[in-house]
């Protein structure tokens, strides 16, 4: 996102504060539809890395109905209504409460959706380092990692975005056979 200085300044070139928004939610619907329609016929359990104010973890629990969502977060923000129940709900920092997960559900999720990003790029890019293979050891081969950060991971390969993305930054990859 160039148009964002570190001390998360708008450049004018980008457009204003609503309009970034309105590019950021629409790719990242655009997104979110594409790996739905990618993994649709796999099995396997959805994993939301930020909860935040519910929009995708609804949008998810209304196009995958029938799929376990365990989501991740530090805190709970969202109106009551879309908080998801408590088995499915994991509290806390995203690296310490992955780890408490990865024997149970090794290789079993078939769609991680990772909405983690803020203005501070150089945190973010530290976290992202330190979740990847965490996320990596949850998914099942053929799984679809979409995340706002790049990530890396060996057996990840990166696909397209969907044309109705725009130009918004959002990353997709397919996990590989191990």
């Amino acid at each position: 996102m160039s148009g964002v200085s570190d001390g998360g300044d708008v450049d004018s070139q980008c457009g204003s504060l609503l309009e970034r928004m309105i590019r950021r939610l629409v790719a990242q619907r655009a997104c979110l539809n594409h790996a739905v329609g990618l993994v649709r016929e796999m099995p396997g359990s959805v994993l939301e890395l930020g909860l935040g104010k519910a929009r995708t973890y609804d949008h998810l629990r209304r196009r995958l109905p029938d799929r376990s969502i365990l989501v991740f977060d530090r805190e709970v923000h969202a109106p009551p209504a879309f908080v998801p129940d408590p088995q499915q709900l994991f509290l806390g920092d995203f690296r310490d409460t992955l780890r408490t997960v990865i024997t149970r559900l090794r290789g079993s999720i078939v769609l991680a959706h990772a909405d983690i990003g803020s203005k501070d790029w150089a945190r973010d890019a530290r976290l992202v380092q330190d979740l990847a293979p965490l996320i990596d050891e949850l998914m099942c081969d053929g799984g679809i990692v979409l995340t706002d950060r790049q990530m890396r991971c060996s057996r990840w390969s990166r696909l397209p975005l969907p044309p109705e993305a725009g130009d918004w930054d959002y990353f997709m990859y397919r996990v590989d056979d191990r």
